[in-house]
């Protein structure tokens, strides 16, 4: 008789989790030909032959305003999901991000009887150290992107390793930088500032208008130079509003999607804290990290966060290593000034490339073949 195939669950919640689950996808395809794989997840999950039970933008929400307005949505959708893996009785359940979805619906699985793994330690090193309380009663085991992430969960019990993160598997050491340029309609002797205001719609609506804003002042004094705005899946409208309003003469390009184009291409970017910001580490590219948020959100995050940086490329390199402007930093006259600084300073721009060259270094670990194997080590296969 034949083996049944390994069947997983896994369960993203944004378009960060989406990219890293089709990542991880493929890398458990090749060791195990036959997976079958379903819960929530994206459009690039999907391509990996993904079968998603809800569309994943339900799950996205922004701070705990949003989430309040969203909670009885959030909690049947979850209630509903861990009723189908429950009967479905998955070899393990993978939560990609998304704690505050994620990690009660792991901790429900797990006294169910089954497996759990959470993919991507929750930033309690930053902010929220409280929890760690819930991951362990969440996940069997952590893999994490960070090196020194898996000694702190163990001081507290938790099982993790170090895979490394996939994005710097994904991404060229030496970005392609003619070739993004070629696809996108750029000139080789053109000036470019890609904006990346984020994957979730409301991020969007606060950071957006500042980028667009910024761009406007960039482009007064440099009437040069070229704009950039990759958009994600469903956003285009909200997108085109924003820069409308704005974006006065910029004349911002938006992309649908081809963020990763985007950031091979530039010369600068400005880009929301987030994956985004680490994405453009990993494309060696100088950079103004910001972010802005609802102000009971932002001062809920700043009341708990436990260290000054927010960018992960400053977090990974222990330093402010780029420019970052938050909340109320972040006008879009900071912006633009930071932006046009990195372009007036070359040495400055090859020491942060050489930097962000190390880091890509330290992340790259094959981590679609160290996730499948502390998967299969879990599952016992």
């Amino acid at each position: 008789m034949d083996a049944q195939p390994l069947r997983l669950g896994l369960v993203a919640g944004e378009a960060s989790g989406d990219l890293l689950g089709s990542l991880l996808l493929a890398g458990l395809r090749q060791r195990w030909p036959g997976l079958q794989a379903s819960g929530i997840g994206g459009p690039k999950m999907a391509a990996q032959g993904f079968d998603s039970g809800w569309p994943m933008e339900r799950l996205s929400v922004f701070g705990y305003v949003d989430a309040l307005k969203r909670l009885p949505e959030l909690l049947r959708i979850r209630r509903q999901l861990g009723d189908r893996l429950l009967d479905q009785r998955p070899a393990a359940v993978i939560g990609i991000d998304a704690p505050d979805f994620n990690f009660g619906l792991e901790t429900r699985l797990r006294a169910g009887g089954l497996k759990t793994i959470h993919f991507v330690c929750p930033s309690i090193w930053a902010w929220r150290g409280e929890r760690v309380k819930k991951l362990q009663a969440a996940a069997d085991h952590v893999l994490c992107l960070f090196p020194f992430e898996p000694a702190l969960l163990q001081q507290h019990g938790v099982a993790a390793t170090f895979v490394g993160h996939p994005l710097a598997d994904a991404i060229p050491l030496d970005p392609p930088r003619d070739g993004a340029r070629s696809a996108l309609g750029l000139a080789d002797g053109d000036t470019v500032v890609a904006l990346l205001p984020g994957s979730r719609r409301s991020e969007i609506s606060h950071i957006a208008p500042r980028l667009a804003a910024a761009a406007v002042l960039m482009r007064r004094q440099r009437p040069g130079l070229r704009f950039i705005l990759p958009v994600a899946p469903g956003l285009r409208g909200l997108v085109e509003t924003i820069v409308a309003q704005h974006g006065g003469d910029a004349s911002i390009t938006l992309l649908d999607g081809q963020s990763h184009a985007s950031l091979a291409a530039c010369d600068v970017t400005l880009v929301a804290s987030g994956t985004a910001a680490l994405e453009a580490a990993l494309f060696k590219r100088p950079m103004v990290i910001t972010y802005h948020l609802a102000a009971l959100n932002w001062w809920r995050m700043r009341r708990m966060a436990y260290q000054p940086r927010f960018g992960l490329p400053n977090i990974l390199s222990g330093a402010f290593v780029v420019p970052e402007l938050i909340q109320d930093a972040a006008t879009p006259e900071a912006l633009a000034r930071e932006g046009l600084a990195w372009l007036d300073d070359a040495p400055r721009c090859a020491a942060v490339q050489a930097r962000f060259t190390d880091l890509h270094h330290l992340l790259r670990q094959d981590t679609a073949r160290k996730a499948s194997d502390a998967i299969a080590q879990v599952i016992g296969a």
